[in-house]
């Protein structure tokens, strides 16, 4: 059977080959089916590679030449534009991965179900804690660039847009150009990264942090434009609720509100008068009967009688219809009232109008203005208790997240004693309020160099919510960028807010509302919900409290200025590990707080946080702030992250000496050394969802001598996390430093030997030592000396002779006493002889006889040193006693003649 001949478009189309090294390229027919046809047209040579078509215009391959747009189609001539997202286009690919390396889980269990997922107007990101990739290839015959329009509002989210090259390896980019600048709420941001020749793989990449157990915000993505491919073939059809009128067009218009369109128009359709729609709607929807949520109700101006009047007026562009039977009118204007008084700091003129009280003088709103008395100055601020007229120095506005205008919608309303949300607009609206502070005048009393306060704002609000709702609550400082404090989710009682500024800055105060976008066929409208501010108060003061610099003489320079400490791994529920990291800066420097947490979201190993631009990266700089790190997956597929930076200590309180206070003595074990801890308190009274006081921050600081001057830190073993309730956290800092300093009672002496003349002192410290620096160990002294002292020798001298002159005593006595007895024998036996006295006991010698035998005599009982000198001593008187006898009895004899 003989095949058909094949037919241009029905049965083949044609492409390009690849351009070889010459820049040439052939055209060849390519079969929808192969063999359903016969007789494809040969192969032609093609245009040249570098060839591209005009905006509007497109490479019609059939001629090779470049043809205009037909009406309802536009062409970027060398580019590509995907602004439609009822799907995801072809050639786009949604990629999951787990995050964590080291978790268990798998991760097509954890992720299958994560993704990208079109809305019709733009892409949105997952909104869990998986790793997402949106992924585009492309190849370009020159150098071009990507664009696209987003909105990141969550600083949980991590984004990165990053290009990989056909070896999968990734691309040089700048911080700036790989990782996304957060967007206010309500606004789009542009992104546009200069691409090379070449193959390029995109990759637009979330993932989620959920910590707290509240889901991220994901991230919205649209209208992607790709320069530098080389050639279109066809037109892109204008999308829903879009149009083109004219051939040869680069881009479509949106179609007028109560007007719609299908997918390539070239015109919009007007809707029926029972129908309705927005800007750029795809179709009409019918008009509903009007209720008390369509119209408002506003306060005339004081006239010059003082008088103010309440008028009722339908939510423009009115959408509802009200001469229908169940629908409710207009209701009449008011009467005539008393305007409410002025708001303080202010005083009314002519009856009508509020103007600001002179400088130097003061007004609570119903009186004149008045001087203050001597020697006091103004409070000054803003404070606004009534609301007849919006101040001047705010402003209120519209913003649709689908970038649909609503200008003319009233953000915010004045309704006499308090401020609300305006009704009309839709789910994606955003209500926005606000305020402009051009800086903070502290008094006189209080210099900038020692303030840690410059001025304070409290709000009172309440929400009411018949459906999902979130107010945001944010601030700008000098303009460079607005980023959320706080927010409220739901319906919320009356209740009071207050904000803290810790520098002196130009700020601009933002309330924006929305309600919370869910997936439903029929929209709602934002009139549902009902906000309020009822109270409204700026102070510009600043309350003076002990100041760091009054501690400064009780660390020493040693310290580490900023102290770190990070603990974990803590895990999400499902599984992702991540840090706390905690810097620490005790006294701040030369007045300056110096611990900084930064939002840097970009590769730790290789940059510093410090080095990031201010432009991309939110920082605290604070005394003692946490981030949120989570480590590189091992992989090389994610870098390590930082993000959720907050301030856990705005104020320094003062320092305390002691143990017991706040229960610290059961976080942390008794130190061993007998010196008391220096606890120091701080607070940021920023009030959180958790924290409605705000935080307390307590560093105690010990000392130990056995750790470096830098110290150490560490956390309560009881709470991990450094807090055990969230807000409330406790660090202990050990060091060298925090000892006393050392004085002339923490060192003794040690005298040495005298060696050679010469005798060293050393200086040694006492035990256990729990000084640091202050006086310094003084050296090793050295004297001269004697080996033996003059005193010494004297007493050795005199003993000595004193020892000779008793041994001659006693042996010249002893000889003494012997001659004295041999005498006294000698004489006792001549008295006997002669006066035949009793016969001697004992035998005696002559006198001189046996004299040379004296020093012959023995005795059987040698006595004691000192018996014999009591001996000597008895005999000589017994001598004496005896001589004196003898010579008594012994008169001279007469003999006879």
């Amino acid at each position: 059977m003989s095949l058909s001949a094949c037919v241009f478009q029905t049965d083949y189309y044609f492409e390009y080959t690849e351009c070889d090294s010459t820049g040439s390229r052939w055209r060849v027919a390519i079969p929808h089916r192969q063999g359903s046809c016969s007789g494809l047209p040969e192969p032609v040579r093609g245009t040249d590679c570098t060839f591209s078509c005009e905006a509007g215009e497109f490479l019609e391959m059939s001629s090779q030449q470049c043809t205009s747009c037909a009406a309802g189609s536009y062409s970027l001539g060398s580019g590509v534009r995907f602004d439609q997202w009822d799907s995801i286009p072809a050639g786009f690919s949604s990629l999951a991965t787990y995050m964590d390396s080291g978790g268990s889980g798998d991760d097509s269990m954890t992720c299958n179900n994560s993704s990208w997922t079109p809305q019709g107007s733009h892409l949105e990101s997952n909104r869990d804690d998986c790793t997402v990739s949106l992924v585009y290839a492309v190849h370009l015959m020159k150098q071009g660039s990507v664009s696209f329009d987003y909105q990141y509002v969550d600083s949980n989210v991590f984004f990165e847009f990053f290009i990989q090259n056909d070896q999968c390896q990734e691309m040089d980019q700048t911080g700036s150009e790989k990782w996304i600048k957060l967007t206010s709420n309500g606004e789009w941001g542009t992104h546009t990264v200069n691409l090379k020749s070449g193959t390029n793989i995109l990759y637009w990449r979330t993932t989620g942090m959920l910590l707290g157990g509240k889901p991220v915000k994901p991230v919205l993505l649209k209208n992607i434009q790709i320069e530098g491919v080389a050639y279109t073939s066809e037109c892109f059809p204008c999308r829903p609720g879009t149009f083109s009128k004219t051939p040869g067009s680069s881009s479509c218009d949106l179609c007028p509100r109560n007007t719609y369109s299908g997918k390539g128009a070239s015109s919009c359709t007007p809707c029926s008068k029972t129908q309705y729609s927005q800007e750029g709607w795809s179709q009409c929807k019918e008009r509903p009967h009007c209720s008390e949520k369509d119209y408002f109700q506003i306060h005339t101006a004081c006239d010059s009688d003082g008088k103010t009047q309440m008028l009722y007026r339908w939510v423009e562009p009115q959408v509802c219809v009200e001469n229908v039977t169940g629908a409710v009118t207009l209701p009449p204007s008011g009467e005539k009232e008393d305007c409410p008084p002025c708001n303080p700091g202010f005083y009314m003129h002519n009856s009508s109008t509020c103007l600001p009280c002179p400088q130097g003088t003061y007004s609570d709103g119903t009186t004149e203005c008045q001087r203050c008395p001597g020697g006091t100055e103004p409070s000054l601020g803003y404070e606004y208790k009534w609301w007849n007229i919006l101040p001047r120095n705010m402003k209120t506005s519209c913003f649709n997240v689908g970038n649909s205008k609503c200008d003319e919608i009233n953000g915010w309303e004045v309704a006499g004693d308090h401020i609300r949300i305006g009704v009309g607009g839709s789910d994606n609206d955003y209500l926005i309020l606000n305020l402009r502070v051009p800086g903070f005048k502290l008094p006189t009393s209080v210099n900038d160099a020692s303030a840690t306060e410059f001025g304070r704002i409290t709000f009172i609000f309440e929400t009411n919510c018949s459906a999902d709702c979130e107010l945001f609550f944010m601030i700008d400082v000098n303009r460079k960028s607005t980023n959320v404090v706080e927010s409220w989710v739901g319906s919320k009682p009356r209740q009071a807010y207050t904000h803290t500024m810790t520098k002196n800055a130009s700020v601009s105060y933002t309330w924006a509302f929305q309600r919370t976008n869910k997936a439903s066929d029929t929209p709602t409208n934002a009139r549902n919900a009902r906000p309020t501010l009822s109270s409204l108060g700026i102070t510009f003061m600043a309350r003076r409290p002990v100041s760091p610099a009054d501690l400064e003489a009780r660390t020493t320079s040693a310290l580490s200025s900023v102290g770190s400490i990070m603990n974990g791994p803590s895990f999400t529920s499902k599984g992702t590990k991540y840090y706390h990291q905690f810097n620490i800066s005790l006294c701040g420097a030369e007045g300056r707080k110096v611990a900084v947490c930064t939002d840097n979201v970009t590769d730790l190993s290789s940059k510093d946080l410090q080095n990031e631009s201010a432009d991309l990266n939110n920082f605290v700089e604070t005394f003692v702030c946490q981030s949120t790190i989570i480590p590189a997956d091992g992989r090389g597929f994610r870098p390590s992250l930082s993000s959720q930076s907050i301030s856990l200590a705005d104020t320094f309180l003062g320092e305390l000496i002691s143990l017991t206070v706040f229960n610290i003595h059961d976080l942390f074990p008794e130190s061993s050394w007998k010196v008391p801890d220096i606890n120091f308190f701080y607070r940021s009274p920023q009030p959180t969802a958790s924290c409605l006081n705000g935080r307390s921050t307590v560093v105690t600081l010990r000392c130990n001598p056995e750790k470096s001057a830098r110290g150490e830190l560490t956390v309560p073993s009881k709470c991990p996390a450094g807090t055990c309730n969230g807000c409330e956290f406790h660090f202990l800092w050990e060091s060298s430093s925090a000892c006393p300093l050392c004085t002339g009672t923490d060192y003794h002496s040690i005298e040495g030997a005298c060696k050679g003349g010469v005798q060293d002192t050393l200086y040694v410290w006492n035990e256990p030592k729990f000084c640091t620096k202050g006086v310094p160990l003084p050296n090793k002294t050295s004297a001269h000396c004697e080996v033996v002292s003059l005193w010494v020798k004297a007493g050795i001298g005199g003993g000595a002779f004193m020892a000779v002159l008793l041994v001659s005593l006693t042996c010249y006595f002893w000889k003494k006493n012997k001659r004295l007895e041999y005498k006294y024998s000698r004489l006792v036996m001549s008295t006997n002889k002669d006066c035949e006295l009793p016969a001697a006991d004992s035998c005696a010698l002559a006198e001189g006889e046996g004299e040379e035998n004296e020093d012959d005599v023995v005795y059987s009982n040698i006595p004691s040193l000192l018996g014999k000198l009591k001996a000597i001593a008895s005999k000589v008187n017994h001598e004496k006693v005896k001589n004196k006898t003898l010579k008594n009895n012994a008169r001279p004899l007469r003999l006879p003649q």
